[in-house]
C-alpha cells in the first residue's frame, strides 16, 4: 500500500510545498473548508513541526486505509514510535474517535506496527498545548493526544522523548513497505461492495482470506455458465461460522450485472445493512431514498420474497438469488402450519425460480450446527426437494452432502465452495472450533484451542462491563449478548427480550455509538441469538444463563415455565439450544468475556451451585480469567501525568 506522498523528514522540508500539494488530494489533508490553500497550509504547519527532528525521520501523506475507506492525513516514523495525525477544525468526540481509530487500524492490521507505540495526534486550532505523558511501558496504542498548529513541533519532541529506546529500532522505510492486512466486518464489507468497490484488494492482502476470491471466482463462473447453457443451478457454499460465506453471497449480488438479490430470514442483518448502506448515501451527499430503495432490492426478507412470488404463476424479477443460512430452511410440516403449502421451504424456493425458462441460479450460504429454531430442517430438506426436480442441477465441495438422507446426491464437485475456516477472529481465529469442542464435551480439546479463541470469563458483570468499555476505542463495538431462554438473568439486571424484529431498534444497535444508550456500546440491553446471528461485534460479553447447564459432565438445556425451569424431552429442542450458545459463542472479532453469575441462594430458580459448575466447565476448557488479564495503563499509573 501506497501513500500519495512520502519521504524523509529532510526531503519533505526541501520539496516544493506546491509539487506536495498536487500529489495530495484535498481531502486528505485538510480541515474540510478550503482548497488547496488549505493542504498547502497543513503542509506549512507540519514543516514547521518538524523543524528540529532526525532528517532521516520518513513523513507519509495520504497512507491508505482500505478497511475503514479512509487514508490518513499524515503518519511520521521515527526510530522508536509511529505517530499518527489527524488535521481538523475542532477537537470535539468525533474527531477524537476517528484519529484513534486511524491508529488501531495500523496497530491491529500493520504488520510492522504490532511492535512499537502507535501514537495518535489530533492537530486542531481548539487544542491545548498542554503534553500529556503516558506510561514508558506503554503497549499498543497511546490515547489521543492534542496539539495546536503552533505547538506541534514541541508536542513531537516531547513523545518521542518519552518514548524508551526499542530493542530493535524502527525502520522508516521498512515500515512503510511491510504489508498491511485488513479485515473487514459484514458490514463494512456491504458498504465497500454496495458503493462499487472491490473488496479483493482486501482478501489478496491478507493470505488467510485469499482463498475467499477462489470461492468468489467459482461462484461467478457457475452463474455465467448457467446463463449461457441455459440451465438452473444451485449452488451450496458451505463453511464454518464467521467463514465468509455472508461476504461471498453478497459479492455474488452487489458484484452482478444481472438481477440478484440477498435473501436472508435473518431480519437484523436485513434492517442493519439496509440502514447503514442508506446512511452512508446520506453522509456522502446522496439520496438516501434512492439509496435505500436500491439497497432493499438488493437485500431483502426471505419471508417477504417468498409471499410476494408463492402464488404468481410468472418467475420473479431476479435470476439469482442467494439464499443465506440454506440450513434453517424449515420443513414440510412447518411450511403446511405456515403457508398451508405441503411443501418445504427448500421445495418452495426451486418451484419460484423454477419458473424461468430460461435460466436460474441459487446461491445456498450452509454454516453447520446453527438451527436455532423450531421447524428448521438442514441440508436433508434440500436433498429431497432436489430429488423431485431433476431441471436443477447442483454444485458443491466435496463432503458436503455426507449428512444427506436421501443418499448421496448426484452433484458436480468444486472444492472452492467450502470455506474450511473462520475468518471473522481477528485474536481469536480458533473461536468457532474452541466453541464446537465446548459444546461436544470435549475440555480436553478445547483447552488446546483456548488460547487462540481469547476467550475470558468473569464472575462479576461490572467487571465485564469495565473491561469492554476499556477496549472498545474508536469506533471498535463491544456489545452484550445472552440467550433469550435466559429469562432468570432478569435478577441480575439483564433483560433477555432484545426487540430483533424492531428495524429501528436493531439498527440503532448495532450502527449507533455510545453515548448513545440505543448503541451496543451502551452494554445495556443485550442482544439475543436471533439479533447476533449472522452478524458480529469487536469485543462480546456473553451473559451466560442457567437455561443451559452441567449435571453429570452434560449439557442440560432447559426452559422456564412458570415459577420453575423444566426440561425439553425432544432432541430438536435441546440441539436448538445449544446452537444457541453456538451462536453467541462465536459473535467476536476480537475477545469474548463470558459472565457467569454467582447465584443466590435463597433463590431456587438460580442456585449458586448451577453456576458454578458452568464456570468450572469454561476454566476446564482453558477460558482464562478476566482478573488475570493485564491492561494497557499499569495499575500503578492508572491515568495520564499532566505536566
Amino acid at each position: 500500500m501506497f501513500a500519495y506522498w512520502s519521504g524523509s523528514v529532510a526531503g519533505f522540508a526541501e520539496s516544493d510545498a506546491g509539487q506536495i500539494a498536487e500529489k495530495v488530494p484535498r481531502a486528505t489533508l485538510a480541515w474540510r473548508t478550503g482548497g488547496a490553500q488549505h493542504v498547502r497550509e497543513h503542509i506549512a504547519i507540519l514543516r514547521h513541526g518538524l523543524g528540529n527532528c532526525p532528517a532521516d525521520w520518513r513523513v507519509l501523506l495520504g497512507y491508505p486505509l482500505l478497511r475503514l475507506g479512509r487514508r490518513i492525513d499524515a503518519i511520521i516514523i521515527t526510530s522508536a514510535a509511529i505517530l499518527v495525525l489527524c488535521f481538523r477544525s475542532r477537537n470535539g468526540s468525533a474527531e477524537r474517535a476517528l484519529a484513534e481509530d486511524h491508529a488501531l487500524d495500523l496497530w491491529h492490521f500493520h504488520e510492522a506496527s504490532r511492535t512499537h507505540p502507535v501514537v495518535p495526534l489530533l492537530v486542531s486550532p481548539q487544542a491545548s498545548d498542554t503534553v500529556r505523558v503516558w506510561p514508558l511501558l506503554w503497549h499498543g496504542v497511546t490515547p489521543v493526544i492534542e496539539a495546536s498548529p503552533a505547538g506541534l513541533g514541541g508536542t513531537l519532541r516531547e513523545i518521542v522523548s518519552r518514548v524508551p529506546s526499542p530493542a530493535r529500532a524502527l525502520t522508516p522505510l521498512g515500515w512503510e513497505r511491510a504489508p498491511y492486512r485488513p479485515a473487514v466486518s459484514i458490514i463494512e464489507a456491504a458498504r465497500m461492495l454496495f458503493a462499487r468497490h472491490t473488496v479483493d484488494e482486501i482478501t489478496t492482502a491478507r493470505a488467510e482470506l485469499r482463498h475467499l476470491l477462489g470461492t468468489m471466482a467459482s461462484i461467478k463462473a457457475a452463474i455465467g455458465r448457467a446463463r449461457a447453457q441455459r440451465r438452473h443451478v444451485i449452488l451450496f457454499v458451505t463453511g464454518a461460522p464467521g467463514s465468509g460465506k455472508t461476504l461471498c453471497g453478497l459479492h455474488a449480488v452487489f458484484g452482478s450485472n444481472d438481477r440478484a438479490a440477498f435473501l436472508t430470514g435473518n431480519l437484523p442483518l436485513v434492517h442493519v445493512l439496509r440502514a447503514a448502506l442508506a446512511g452512508d448515501a446520506r453522509a456522502q451527499g446522496r439520496n438516501p431514498r434512492a439509496a435505500r430503495q436500491q439497497a432493499e432490492s438488493a437485500i431483502q426478507p426471505l419471508l417477504g420474497f417468498l409471499r410476494d412470488n408463492i402464488s404468481r404463476p410468472d418467475p420473479p424479477d431476479e435470476h439469482v438469488i442467494v439464499f443465506d443460512e440454506a440450513q434453517r430452511a424449515w420443513d414440510a410440516e412447518f411450511g403446511s402450519r405456515r403457508f398451508g403449502h405441503p411443501a418445504s421451504e427448500a421445495a418452495l424456493f426451486l418451484d419460484i425460480m423454477g419458473r424461468h425458462q430460461d435460466w436460474a441460479a441459487i446461491v445456498a450460504l450452509v454454516g453447520p450446527g446453527q438451527e436455532i429454531n423450531t421447524g428448521e430442517a438442514g441440508l436433508a430438506a434440500w436433498a429431497e426437494a432436489l430429488a423431485t426436480h431433476p431441471e436443477w442441477s447442483a454444485v458443491a465441495a466435496p463432503g458436503a452432502f455426507d449428512e444427506l438422507t436421501q443418499g448421496p446426491l448426484q452433484a458436480e464437485l468444486d472444492a472452492d465452495l467450502h470455506l474450511p475456516a473462520s475468518v471473522r477472529g481477528l485474536h481469536s481465529h480458533m473461536a468457532a472450533p474452541w466453541a464446537d469442542a465446548v459444546l461436544a464435551n470435549e475440555p480436553g480439546r478445547a483447552a488446546k484451542l483456548a488460547s487462540a479463541a481469547s476467550v475470558w470469563l468473569t464472575r462479576s458483570l461490572a467487571e465485564m462491563r469495565a473491561y469492554l468499555r476499556r477496549q472498545s476505542r474508536g469506533t471498535r463495538r463491544a456489545g452484550l449478548v445472552c440467550s433469550s431462554f435466559a429469562v432468570r438473568l432478569r435478577a441480575e439486571g439483564i433483560w433477555p427480550h432484545f426487540p430483533h424484529l424492531d428495524s429501528e431498534a436493531v439498527a440503532g444497535w448495532y450502527l449507533k455509538h455510545w453515548p448513545d444508550v440505543r448503541a451496543s456500546d451502551a452494554l445495556e440491553l443485550p442482544a439475543t441469538q436471533f439479533a447476533a446471528q449472522g452478524l458480529e461485534l469487536d469485543y462480546v460479553g456473553l451473559c451466560w444463563g442457567n437455561d443451559l447447564m452441567r449435571r453429570h459432565n452434560r449439557f442440560v438445556a432447559r426452559s422456564f415455565s412458570g415459577s420453575r425451569w423444566i426440561e425439553p424431552k425432544r432432541a430438536a429442542t435441546i440441539r436448538y439450544r445449544i446452537n444457541t450458545y453456538r451462536v453467541l459463542l462465536t459473535r467476536a472479532r476480537y475477545e469474548t468475556v463470558i459472565w457467569v453469575p454467582q447465584g443466590d441462594p435463597a433463590d431456587i430458580t438460580r442456585p449458586p451451585h448451577e453456576f458454578d459448575a458452568i464456570a468450572n466447565y469454561l476454566l476446564e476448557c482453558g477460558a482464562q480469567m478476566l482478573s488475570a488479564q493485564p491492561t494497557q495503563i499499569p495499575p500503578s499509573c492508572p491515568e495520564p501525568v499532566l505536566l
